[in-house]
């Protein structure tokens, strides 16, 4: 059985990772410009098609017949070649919806509902609210019926959901409104995946609100898709290990820590232990400015040095799959945590600070690593998800790191 992913640009799909635990047949990216669409829909290049950006309503003329949840959205994401050879197209985007709502333990219930977006995802998300009998349903887009500008009106929205490619990789830390606006908000979702956390989540997040990312949603809908493609039962449950095993391969480990904790020794350790990329942040830095850094000090001061490293932070952790070992004051910019958080776990390495070297750490030698541990220890707190105790063996410390992702 030959089964795929349609559409333009696949670059960065995670389909074919998540298919391949679902089951034992070949699925492709088929990338497919829009004059070739219909002569591919006739061929016999596949015997079931997921479906994405922009042909979930382009195909449904192909279509011999639709699910009743395809035609109540008005788009396809699931092709099945009957035996007939025909085709027949649904709609599992529907279900994947539903199941990533269902994560976050609330109910639209008698609630009103932003979406943002007006595109095939959002005719999606809307369906799916009508069913849970959401009380009111607005959908902001740029040219509708209720536009950005409209937004004050909504103010009292309780849900809001981002069914916009706003803020997917790789134009990461963009958002299509500042949820700061809606006191009454009581969940965010975002369809995208790519980042991990958008920056609509990471607002999200910082208010305290109820929010989930479209991992699950994706993880869902390709669980139904799997059933269709091979008429199989696929227990619900494997869409949490889905979910587990990808958040594993795709988020970063950062490690943060004064200069001089072993972030170097302990990431290199670390990504060869996980078969990951490795990268020293402060050496990329270094690399794109042609010289040291204690010269980037000496020419261009602590400011021009913390504008570069934002700068290589940003394009880091952009990144998906990596081990990053960060430059000791990273946490003085309160900017680096997003770019940061977005797509990994932040580790904070400790070691007692009599060992700590200072040879080629200007701030270090300035300031002396007391009073610079007593200024930086409450942001390293701040920014870290879990901490590594890096004073004995190098192997202990990349063990305890482990014993957390896995």
């Amino acid at each position: 059985m030959i089964c795929g992913l349609l559409g333009r640009s696949l670059t960065h799909s995670y389909s074919p990772v998540i298919h391949a635990m679902l089951g034992s047949y070949q699925y492709s990216l088929f990338e497919v410009e829009p004059d070739e669409l219909p002569s591919f829909l006739r061929s016999d290049r596949f015997d079931g098609l997921n479906v994405t950006i922009p042909y979930k309503k382009a195909v449904i003329p192909f279509c011999a017949e639709l699910s009743a949840a395809a035609q109540a959205i008005g788009a396809v994401n699931t092709i099945v070649r009957r035996a007939d050879g025909t085709l027949y197209g649904d709609n599992t985007d529907y279900g994947g919806f539903c199941a990533l709502l269902s994560s976050c333990g609330v109910s639209v219930r008698g609630k009103k509902v932003l979406v943002f977006g007006s595109g095939g995802a959002s005719a999606t998300v809307q369906a799916a609210l009508r069913a849970m009998d959401a009380r009111q349903i607005v959908v902001v887009s740029r040219r509708g019926a209720v536009c950005y500008e409209d937004l004050n009106r909504h103010l009292d929205a309780q849900f809001a959901v981002n069914a916009t490619p706003v803020g997917m990789y790789p134009h990461n830390g963009q958002s299509p409104v500042s949820l700061s606006r809606f006191p009454r908000l009581e969940c965010a979702l975002d369809l995208i995946y790519n980042p991990a956390r958008t920056s609509f989540l990471l607002q999200a997040e910082a208010l305290h609100i109820p929010h989930a990312g479209g991992l699950r949603m994706l993880a869902e809908q390709a669980r139904l898709a799997a059933e269709r493609f091979t008429g199989a039962r696929i227990p619900a449950d494997t869409v949490e290990t889905i979910v587990h095993r990808l958040t594993m391969q795709m988020e970063n480990i950062i490690l943060i820590g004064m200069p001089g904790c072993g972030k170097s020794s302990v990431g290199a350790a670390l990504a060869d232990a996980l078969g990951r990329p490795f990268v020293d942040a402060d050496t990329v830095l270094s690399e794109q400015a042609g010289m040291s850094i204690p010269e980037i000090f000496r020419l261009e001061g602590e400011a021009g040095f913390r504008a570069r490293e934002t700068q290589v932070l940003r394009d880091l952790g952009a990144r998906s799959g990596l081990v990053i070992a960060t430059g000791g004051g990273c946490v003085t910019r309160q900017e680096n945590y997003p770019l940061l958080h977005q797509n990994g776990r932040i580790f904070w390495l400790t070691r007692p600070l009599s060992l700590l070297p200072t040879n080629g750490r200007p701030l270090s030698k300035q300031h002396g690593a007391d009073a610079l541990f007593a200024a930086r220890e409450p942001l390293y707190r701040a920014f870290c998800d879990n901490v590594a105790d890096n004073s004995g063996a190098l192997d202990d410390t990349v063990r305890q790191i482990l014993e957390v992702i896995s």
